[in-house]
């Protein structure tokens, strides 16, 4: 050690590094080693009766596109069964919804309490072998169902998801935090499909096998996560299926934002029901730990690194210092810098990372608020 250094701020300094470099570099790679190794899907159509789950709250704006994309589906309309769960909807969305009875979609409304209370109504309601879960915003392609209810005929998987596929302009895309994101999301999730299973699906384009659900714990945010992960902890697959498409409009970016807020709050939810996510009874914990409960704790490493590294002897100090006030200056410039200089790339990238790491770290919230509460509107941009 220099003289001067003070070896604590140093070691946590280090250890905060070696924690945020894994993360974000040292994990992927790990990942991409351990999935060279593909357990395949032995994916192939069985025909299977599906309920569609459709839970909604005021979706007017939506509600007739998303009826005619699910009364659209490739799939045998005799095998199909639409369920809309209106959660206490208090404008338009019951008396469109009613209109298409004659197409067979059935209303099942239900007082205002919270998609899982919806949910779980839906669940009673449910005739079929397969469970199909949507939700109101997002139009379906029409081979998506097919698509998962093939993966579901090879009988060690009991859940897949599928993707969603943005539309509008690669700017819009930029302007959410979606396009970087999402990409790695999949890369993720397809490794994880490869070596077993994922731990966390895409809410609007979901299905499973009816006998492996479980009434849904009150106020629980992440559904898409813990029924699959019902059927995962009895021994059978979650998979993603990259040929199950919902598409998706950009939305606003403090949308984004509240949005990545709920899910990784909904994180600390799933430990708490489901401990074994961190123990050796998760085939997958390695990967939930470095990837879920990673994401989690690196803003707490960020601050810890910050602070320590004001305790590093000098030359050290200034390069450490510099290297993260560049960091977070070019993110809080992102906005203001023209897409057509070559630096917007990179800036694009800082800003994404400290947007996620902002909702990692109001995430926490989950433990003062009540989850309910971390439910807001989603505004589409204009």
């Amino acid at each position: 050690m220099v003289e001067g250094a003070l070896p604590g701020a140093a070691l946590v300094f280090l250890a905060s590094l070696g924690f945020t470099v894994y993360i974000l570099l040292g994990y992927p790679v790990l990942l991409a080693l351990l999935a060279r190794h593909d357990h395949k899907i032995d994916k192939h159509f069985e025909p299977k009766t599906v309920s569609v789950l459709l839970c909604v709250y005021n979706g007017e704006p939506w509600i007739r596109d998303k009826l005619l994309s699910i009364l659209h589906l490739d799939y045998p309309r005799d095998m199909l069964q639409v369920i809309v769960i209106s959660d206490g909807s208090s404008d338009g969305t019951d008396d469109i919804v009613r209109q298409f009875a004659r197409d067979g979609v059935e209303l099942l409304r239900v007082p205002h309490g919270g998609k899982a209370a919806a949910l779980n109504a839906g669940l009673r309601a449910a005739g079929g072998e397969i469970l199909f879960f949507t939700d109101v915003r997002q139009p379906l392609d029409p081979g998506c169902l097919m698509s998962l209810v093939s993966c579901l005929g090879d009988p060690s998987v009991g859940a897949a998801c599928g993707h969603i596929y943005f539309l509008g302009s690669q700017e819009e895309q930029q302007q959410a935090h979606m396009g970087l994101y999402w990409r790695y999301e999949k890369w993720i999730r397809l490794h994880h499909t490869r070596i077993h299973s994922i731990q966390a699906g895409t809410g609007c384009i979901y299905a499973m096998r009816r006998e492996l659900t479980a009434p849904i714990p009150p106020d629980t945010l992440l559904d898409d996560s813990y029924l699959p992960l019902c059927a995962f902890f009895r021994g059978y697959r979650f998979v993603f299926d990259m040929g199950a498409i919902a598409y998706e409009y950009p939305t606003t970016l403090d949308t984004e934002f509240r949005r990545k807020v709920r899910t990784l709050a909904g994180i600390y939810q799933l430990i708490g029901i489901f401990p074994a996510l961190v123990g050796s009874g998760n085939r997958m914990w390695i990967h939930f730990v470095s990837h879920k409960l990673g994401r989690l704790l690196m803003p707490f490493a960020l601050i810890l690194m910050a602070i320590s590294s004001l305790g590093l002897p000098g030359g050290w100090r200034v390069a450490a210092v510099t290297v993260q006030v560049a960091c977070y200056l070019l993110a809080a410039l992102d906005p203001r810098i023209p897409k057509s200089w070559p630096i917007k790339r990179l800036s694009s990238l800082a800003r994404t990372f400290v947007v996620l790491m902002a909702a990692s770290l109001c995430a926490v919230a989950i433990f003062f608020v009540p989850a309910r509460k971390l439910w807001k509107e989603t505004r589409v941009a204009s």
